[in-house]
């Protein structure tokens, strides 16, 4: 895409716009972000200006620092930079998660940011934009991805926490920290109303979902619970870089389980040597990405993120002009 005169071009910042002076979750500090979410390999830090959907705003705060330049604005509602008109649409990846609508030069391309088709109780459902041009995430881009309902994951992870329970043992449950966690928080409420204790590092974003008015089942900190308490049949959530340190110690005896759709496979559970794993994931399946492009309507497709060259090699063979957007950037690991 480099050096051709499109709406969108790939610049040594990242993706680019031209006509409206901006880039599109850069990878280098520039003057203009257009920020999709908060997750880390979008939103950077650096840039001197950042606008996102509203709902990420507090978010990008406490991500990136409260004294950040941080403008939101509304889904759906339209700004005018430079030569172009853009728009946030959600994209139910996570909480403020958004795509992004670009309109100029008679084109309109719409820039997907990581999205899923499942249901979420902690976000905006994920709204079909159609467009000329549609840069697509392929985190999970090969058939062999294909989701449970949520529902019933969750009804698996809530009967591994009560297994364990009965058994005298802590439930380790890791996930990411900004929309997994949350997710879990909310979607268990459906079978209980049980305290769920947290790692330090959750809880600031736990608070900015309940700022927001999502309902979570309540939580703790591991580290303010008195010294020497048991957390025999406790539920603890913790990021996975949590996993092996010290502040593991005080939760034994317990099991430990991962929620994120890498789970899927048997060979990446065998690997990480994790008890149970739970394939819940913030991310579109392989079904839900194919039916997302037909939906756009878009005759051209951009892949990035994940199994960029199937997913593209695939939309090929199905009559569109689908290539590879390269970025630094494989897909987020803890999903």
């Amino acid at each position: 895409m480099a050096g051709q005169a499109t709406l969108l071009q790939t610049t040594d910042a990242g993706l680019y716009c031209e006509a409206g002076g901006f880039h599109i979750d850069p990878w280098a500090p520039v003057e203009r972000a257009l920020v999709t979410h908060a997750h880390a390999d979008h939103a950077r830090a650096g840039n001197a200006r950042y606008l996102c959907a509203q709902p990420s705003v507090p978010l990008l705060k406490r991500r990136l620092g409260a004294d950040v330049e941080v403008q939101g604005l509304p889904y759906g509602e339209a700004l005018s930079l430079g030569d172009v008109r853009v728009s946030f649409h959600p994209s139910g990846h996570v909480l403020g998660a958004a795509q992004l609508r670009v309109e100029g030069r008679g084109e309109v391309w719409v820039f997907s940011g990581d999205y899923k088709r499942a249901p979420d109780p902690t976000c905006a459902p994920f709204e079909p934009v159609r467009c000329d041009v549609f840069i697509t995430e392929a985190t999970f881009a090969l058939p062999v991805y294909r989701w449970e309902a949520p529902e019933a994951v969750v009804r698996d992870v809530f009967g591994w926490w009560e297994s364990n329970r009965e058994a005298g043992r802590a439930s380790v449950l890791f996930c990411y920290t900004l929309g997994k966690a949350q997710r879990l928080l909310a979607e268990l409420t459906r079978f209980t109303d049980r305290p769920v204790f947290v790692h330090g590092a959750m809880e600031g974003m736990v608070e900015a979902y309940r700022e927001a008015g999502v309902k979570m089942l309540p939580t703790a900190r591991v580290v303010d619970a008195p010294k020497g308490r048991a957390f025999a049949g406790e539920l603890v959530l913790a990021p996975l870089s949590a996993r092996g340190t010290t502040w593991m110690r005080r939760l034994q005896p317990f099991q430990q389980a991962f929620a994120s759709g890498w789970m899927q496979l048997r060979g990446p559970r065998r690997q990480r040597n994790f008890d149970r794993g739970f394939a819940l994931s913030d991310h579109a399946d392989w079904p839900a990405l194919l039916a997302t492009v037909r939906e756009t309507g878009a005759p051209r497709v951009r892949v990035t993120h994940g199994f960029s060259e199937a997913l593209a090699r695939h939309l090929r063979e199905q009559g569109l002009t689908a290539e590879v957007l390269s970025t630094p950037f494989a897909g987020e690991a803890e999903d």
